[in-house]
């Protein structure tokens, strides 16, 4: 059973406790990237064969099959797909940003160019669950960035097959290339390229303990969103919020793994009572009752405040993925919130909403890293370059200058770089 937290009652620290996975690793992740480096396609066929147990002729995903998949997806779904991606692409376009050229001084040009990554790397997730909603959120901003290649890997099934959803969303995503693996060998293989996968310059998605350990492992090498935690909601809601309905959006999260977290922060000890008994109800109706219960036992609870506005404040302490502010003016609260990946206004908005369908992205940092990070967005897809541009006369303007603060810093050969240039050669 979910526990009840008089926030009066207890440590800061164990309002703030998370599930951390034990398992590591990082040990067999480093052997797995060795391989792939070492012998390339050789070791992806390998390692399907021993960790997804198929036997794979070709690790390319053909035309025909996405074809042949689109065709088989239920024709509603498909609606609902493209639905979703309209939204999608709607919201991600708000984001893309353009240079800027800085010419106020008499002789310089100062800008900055933006330009997309040349290959994005899209990791979606396999095994017991098909996510195309993954497929969807890290493929479109990558588009819109205008990568020249977005690269999809993906493990297959036992039938050497990707599940028909996930080809049918890439397809709706306009994905370039997809590939049939997955796990620690898919993350090396997009980030130092083998004879059929390309070198990706950034690595996005979410998956297990493996995936983020090489996600980890290979940064610097090539760039990655961030390293995924497991799955997190805070809901916020006062004393008139439905005990049914908060129940519901915490098993939504908690349905995800056993080290997912639900939290309910309210000022209702009345709420915080029903909603615990309704958990219990609707857990015994749930497909996936024994992820959810360990996850609500192990890692839920339900913090009661003396007011909202300090329900807002412990949500800034946790800095959680999702943030859900169930009361009836949540407008009045949005400029509270610090901290949060994603935050989901009033009663009618629970967060499966931005799993699928509204837009905003759903590739969202956990583990409390709001505090400092981001939703995944098209930003992550560009880099930027900068560029100057110096006359001969606006040079002698500052020469002295930039020759003084390079001696300063002990440089001599760089105020002599620029000394060099005087007409007058001092």
């Amino acid at each position: 059973m979910i526990r009840i937290m008089p926030l009066d009652g207890v440590k800061k620290e164990e309002i703030l406790a998370r599930s951390t996975p034990l398992s590591d690793v990082s040990g067999a992740v480093a052997d797995i990237i060795a391989a792939v480096r070492a012998r390339g396609d050789a070791a992806l066929f390998e390692f399907t064969e021993k960790f997804d147990g198929v036997k794979l002729s070709s690790l390319a995903v053909t035309k025909a099959e996405i074809d042949a998949a689109v065709a088989s997806v239920d024709p509603g779904f498909l609606r609902i797909l493209k639905k979703a991606a309209a939204n999608i692409r709607k919201y991600h376009a708000m984001q893309v940003r353009k240079g800027f050229v800085l010419d106020d001084v008499p002789g310089v040009v100062l800008g900055q160019k933006i330009l997309p990554v040349d290959v994005a790397g899209i990791y979606v997730p396999g095994g017991t669950a098909a996510y195309p909603s993954t497929v969807l959120m890290d493929a479109i901003p990558a588009k819109i960035a205008g990568c020249r290649q977005v690269v999809m890997v993906t493990p297959p099934g036992k039938d050497g097959k990707v599940a028909p959803a996930i080809l049918a969303a890439a397809s709706v995503a306009g994905v370039d290339r997809i590939f049939k693996i997955g796990g620690a060998q898919a993350v090396a293989a997009l980030a130092y390229g083998t004879e059929t996968i390309p070198k990706a310059d950034k690595i996005v998605g979410p998956g297990n303990a493996y995936v983020a350990e090489a996600k980890k492992q290979v940064f610097g090498v090539v760039s990655i969103d961030m390293i995924a935690g497991p799955s997190e909601i805070l809901i916020v809601a006062d004393g008139k919020s439905d005990a049914r309905q908060a129940a519901a959006d915490l098993l939504s999260q908690a349905e995800h793994d056993k080290n997912a977290s639900a939290v309910l922060v309210t000022d209702s000890m009345a709420l915080a009572e029903a909603v615990q008994a309704e958990i219990e109800t609707q857990l015994a109706t749930l497909p996936r009752e024994a992820i959810a219960r360990v996850s609500v036992e192990n890692n839920g609870k339900i913090i009661v405040t003396p007011d909202i506005e300090t329900a807002v404040d412990v949500a800034n302490e946790l800095a959680p993925e999702h943030l859900e502010l169930c009361v009836d003016d949540p407008f009045a609260l949005l400029d509270r919130v610090r901290h949060a990946g994603s935050v989901f206004l009033g009663r009618a908005c629970p967060e499966a909403l931005g799993d699928y369908l509204a837009g905003p992205n759903h590739t969202l940092p956990t583990g409390g890293t709001a505090r400092f990070s981001s939703p995944l967005s098209v930003d992550d897809f560009v880099k930027k370059t900068q560029y100057i541009y110096y006359t001969d006369a606006a040079l002698a303007d500052v020469a002295d200058d930039v020759a003084r603060f390079a001696e300063t810093e002990g440089l001599s050969g760089h105020a002599r770089s620029v000394l060099s240039r005087r007409k007058d050669k001092r």
